[in-house]
């Protein structure tokens, strides 16, 4: 089967976690909006009226079904593509820890956009210096170090033990992401949580995910994503 992925164009923003878990099972895919007319595609996709259409991208065509919601993409091409466990308590368990990695998202989005996504960065200044600082002394530790502990409870080498899940490409795409927008403040933080940054290192040599990384279908980070760079952010 080859799968339609549809997202923005020139972003990595949530469609990232999907491309990575495409390109970890060596997946034949497209990214449709980077093509042609592709984003009148997928805007005509999200029309309601007939069927079940997707409230926002990214979503993925996989033969008749059209599957949105990151995690819930996930949770479809985990148990395909032997990105999953195989059992049906495990592959919940996956799935709500994709959720959790949601919610982090959304926090990491807010510190750029804490007043909302309608209002411009250079809008809410003063408002993101705040969420920032907050983010960094309470959320960032919260949610990593959840996860630094799940890594030493299983061994270290995935979250689950030692096969690698979707989950595990996400976190690499987290360290990553947080790495760019905010390299000062993440370079102080990486002490406390070795085993992620480990786990980030074994998942950007796997032989698929390093070559995505070095072809032109990885697109850069850059201030229109969900990390971004603000330097008066990372003091």
């Amino acid at each position: 089967m080859r799968y339609e992925l549809y997202y923005w164009p020139s972003i990595q923003g949530r469609g990232e976690y999907v491309r990575l878990a495409l390109e970890e099972a060596g997946a034949a895919y497209i990214d449709v909006a980077r093509r042609g007319n592709g984003v009148g595609a997928m805007m005509r996709m999200m029309e309601a009226g007939k069927g079940t259409p997707p409230f926002a991208p990214p979503f993925l065509k996989a033969g008749s079904l059209v599957i949105g919601q990151t995690a819930n993409i996930l949770h479809y091409l985990g148990s395909r593509h032997g990105l999953a466990p195989k059992a049906e308590a495990g592959r919940l368990w996956v799935h709500q820890l994709q959720l959790t990695i949601t919610d982090f998202v959304l926090e990491v989005h807010d510190t750029h956009h804490p007043l909302g996504p309608s209002l411009y960065y250079e809008e809410q200044k003063p408002a993101a210096k705040r969420r920032t600082e907050e983010f960094w002394k309470a959320r960032v530790p919260k949610y990593l170090s959840y996860f630094e502990a799940l890594l030493a409870a299983n061994g270290g080498k995935y979250v689950t033990g030692r096969r690698l899940t979707y989950v595990d490409l996400s976190l690499f795409q987290i360290v990553e992401g947080l790495r760019y927008a905010f390299p000062r403040r993440m370079k102080a933080f990486e002490r406390k949580i070795p085993g992620l940054v480990d786990l980030h290192d074994r998942v950007a040599a796997r032989p698929n995910i390093k070559d995505y990384l070095s072809s032109d279908r990885r697109i850069a980070f850059n201030e229109d994503g969900i990390f971004r760079r603000y330097k008066v952010l990372d003091k």
